[in-house]
């Protein structure tokens, strides 16, 4: 009788444990030495977007602040009173009204004949209607459309009659329509520079354009949300805004809190407003502050 012996290849069940066994070890000595390289990553591409989202607001307030007209940008609280200084956490806004665009007048100081030109009246109601000199010919348009408001030398609150922001009739703000040709030529829809007491008009012979939908800006930073507000009133100007988040989150991550002080005359004509902008990642407790200060231009 022939006798056949066969071998089975494999592993055994002991063997399959220690394969398991050792890989579980080296899988366990190689997360010891690349988590905390991994932590540390993650960690840098926080700080790197909370640092990003946070300079990114404080360029689009510096770009706003650097266009606001002369003599409009303070603080208001809670309340919408005007305040100084704006505490970390507390509720506060910076408004202003932001200008779009200016130009110069004529005006009869210039030497021009009002006989024949359209000269602005700072004595006359009737008279709307004045040329804008310095643009050549059609093809050279200012940057001025219908509805949009014109102001004259504005001094700001507490200096009535000129103060746009102002609610009574004697005021330096009015709507206006534009009309083509050489030059171009503004019409009023009321001319309350003739309505002034006493009547005020630019030394330079300026105005500054203010655009129909923008209006006053106001930056509000509360419940952990910066938000820019545009198209408020002039007069109560916590109404008729349009909100949109700038930084933070109300309902996630990050949130942004400010501390902001504002000097309107720190040098003679020149205001310095001051924002820091802190954006805390809260599960993590990650969070980046910026400073920044601002030039504001309140030569009228």
């Amino acid at each position: 009788m022939t006798h056949r012996h066969y071998s089975s290849a494999g592993f055994t069940l002991i063997e399959m444990i220690m394969v398991i066994v050792i890989t579980g070890i080296l899988a366990g000595m190689v997360a010891v030495f690349i988590t905390k390289p991994v932590e540390g990553y993650v960690d840098s591409v926080r700080r790197a977007e909370l640092t990003d989202a946070a300079d990114v607001a404080l360029r689009r307030i510096t770009r706003d602040v650097r266009l606001a007209l002369p003599n409009s940008l303070r603080l208001k609280d809670a309340a919408n009173n005007t305040v100084a200084t704006c505490a970390a956490g507390a509720e506060c806004y910076v408004e202003f009204i932001i200008t779009k665009s200016g130009g110069r007048y004529r005006d009869p100081t210039d030497g021009s004949n009002c006989a024949t030109a359209k000269c602005i009246s700072f004595t006359d109601t009737s008279t709307k209607t004045f040329d804008i000199l310095g643009k050549s010919s059609p093809d050279d348009p200012p940057n001025i459309a219908n509805g949009d408001f014109i102001v004259i030398y504005n001094l700001g609150p507490g200096y009535a009659p000129a103060d746009a922001y102002s609610a009574t009739a004697q005021k330096n703000i009015t709507t206006v329509t534009v009309a083509a040709g050489t030059p171009y030529t503004v019409t009023m829809g009321t001319n309350v520079f003739a309505s002034q007491i006493p009547p005020l008009s630019s030394p330079s012979a300026r105005f500054q354009v203010v655009g129909a939908a923008e209006k006053v800006v106001r930056y509000g930073c509360t419940g952990g949300v910066l938000t820019r507000y545009s198209g408020c009133d002039f007069v109560n100007t916590e109404t008729g805004c349009t909100g949109a988040a700038l930084a933070g989150s109300a309902a996630a991550e990050p949130k942004a809190s400010c501390t902001i002080e504002y000097q309107p005359n720190a040098t003679g004509r020149n205001g310095l407003i001051y924002i820091q902008l802190k954006l805390t990642d809260t599960p993590s407790g990650e969070s980046v502050t910026l400073f920044q200060q601002i030039h504001v231009d309140n030569s009228p």
